[in-house]
């Protein structure tokens, strides 16, 4: 099948989640202009080496051309934007500039050696990639106007699937469909007290002199930060839950501590260490209320009890999901989405092992007892689990594989219709390009 859009995805998230260093030493050059829009050697040369810092890189220049050609599919992006006055607001480009240096923070490990790799102060960074992103969110609003209104039909669907030569047709891995119905105990309301009691405490403490970071050491049950003195590192907003953003920012001076707040993980008291731009660095004691081994205990029994119901057929399954689970998946009769595809299907490899252990023992139908679950914000739970369905694995085919095929087909679809686009548009958009990249093997005809 034809893959071209799929690499031009792959490709437009590489450049756009990756920011590229300059090199040293790079005898600057333009190589390409589409529009007003110039395309640099250098340009090319960082996202290669990007690249191939990620990767085994078995053709050099045939994946510089490919970075080539993205460039220039998305600098006619730009051009056609200009041509349709697209804009974008200064808030748009702020909030998505946020969103992509924390990401970049993450990846590096820290602000600063984020700062040490391009040399500069993050303000510096962020003043650097304003431009990138403008254009980046211009195309992107051009780009999904090329596919927004493409549509596959059934018809369409199952004459790509018998165009596909046999020896081509992809195989499928195993996938499970899982369901669940969760049980998550109330914290009483002494727990609540108590943990609120013991964390006031701890403010005392430390309003009365004894050291932060000390304290956090000894006491925080954030297992991340409490080695570090309850340091995490920086962070700027929309990072951290709202309570405890709000109280963060809210600390004007270095070593002002803030009162005690609740949030969906415990208490917390926190300490403001630094500010720097729009990023502050905080250290935190966190104490979690915790769920009484009695109420767990009834959890669990409650859970076995609707699981005998179930098996005697006495309730189904998505009903007592619906009744009992105090999980939001309840309204879809408990059913797991999996985050990376966004639909209900999981390949072995990305399901967790302890969800893997207990449905691989199942048959499809059946359903497990009550098993130790933490919830996303740490709460201790019990769930039941049904293995919906488990497919061998096997060469796709039009009844088992219908909602991937036609993935597959729309895909196509959309590669086409983007080559259309980009050979009516280059047509219409002042095209040069130099030599060598002349000689790439573009997929898309670009009208010379």
């Amino acid at each position: 099948m034809k893959k071209s859009f799929v690499i031009a995805l792959f490709l437009i998230s590489l450049i756009a989640y990756f920011p590229a260093k300059a090199q040293d030493k790079v005898i600057d050059e333009v190589i390409a202009v589409v529009g007003s829009h110039p395309i640099l050697y250098s340009d090319v040369e960082a996202q290669y080496m990007q690249m191939r810092a990620q990767m085994q890189v078995a053709d050099p220049f045939a994946v510089r051309c490919q970075i080539f050609e993205q460039m220039l599919y998305q600098k006619l992006l730009l051009y056609q934007a200009e041509v349709d006055s697209i804009t974008v607001d200064d808030e748009q480009v702020n909030a998505t500039l946020d969103q992509k240096l924390r990401y970049y923070i993450q990846q590096f490990g820290s602000q600063e050696k984020l700062e040490d790799f391009y040399d500069k102060t993050i303000l510096e960074i962020k003043e650097e990639f304003r431009e990138p992103i403008k254009e980046q969110l211009l195309s992107e609003q051009v780009q999904s106007k090329v596919t927004e209104n493409i549509k596959i039909t059934p018809t369409e669907v199952k004459r790509f699937f018998e165009k596909m030569p046999a020896d081509s047709i992809p195989v499928i891995p195993m996938k499970y469909e899982i369901a669940q119905i969760v049980k998550e105990p109330d914290v009483s309301p002494e727990e609540l007290n108590a943990a609120k009691a013991k964390i006031t405490a701890l403010r005392d403490r430390i309003v009365k002199g004894e050291k932060f970071n000390t304290l956090a050491v000894l006491y925080s049950e954030d297992p991340g930060s409490a080695a570090k003195g309850g340091e995490l590192g920086l962070f700027g907003r929309g990072d951290m839950a709202p309570e405890f953003e709000a109280a963060a920012f809210g600390l004007k001076n270095k070593g002002d501590i803030s009162e005690v707040i609740k949030t969906k993980f415990g208490y917390h008291i926190i300490q403001l260490i630094e500010r720097r731009g729009e990023y502050i660095n905080a250290r935190h004691i966190l104490i979690i209320p915790k769920v009484s081994p009695l109420d767990l205990v009834r959890a669990k029994n409650d859970l076995d009890s609707i699981a005998g119901l179930i098996t005697k057929d006495s309730i189904s399954f998505e009903k007592s999901a619906l009744k009992f689970s105090d999980d939001p998946g309840k309204v879809n009769g408990g059913l797991l989405i999996n985050p990376a595809s966004n639909n209900s299907t999981f390949p072995a490899d990305q399901l967790d092992p302890k969800v893997f252990f207990v449905v691989d023992k199942l048959k499809p139908g059946e359903i497990s007892g009550a098993v130790p679950y933490t919830t996303e914000d740490g709460t201790s739970a019990y769930r039941i689990l049904k293995l919906i369905s488990r497919t061998q694995p096997h060469k796709a085919n039009m009844q088992d594989d219908y909602n991937q095929i036609q993935e597959w087909a729309l895909n196509e679809k959309k590669g086409k219709a983007v080559a259309k686009w980009i050979k009516d548009k280059s047509k219409t958009a002042y095209l040069r390009i130099d030599d060598p990249y002349k000689s790439c093997k573009f997929q898309y005809d670009w009208n010379q």
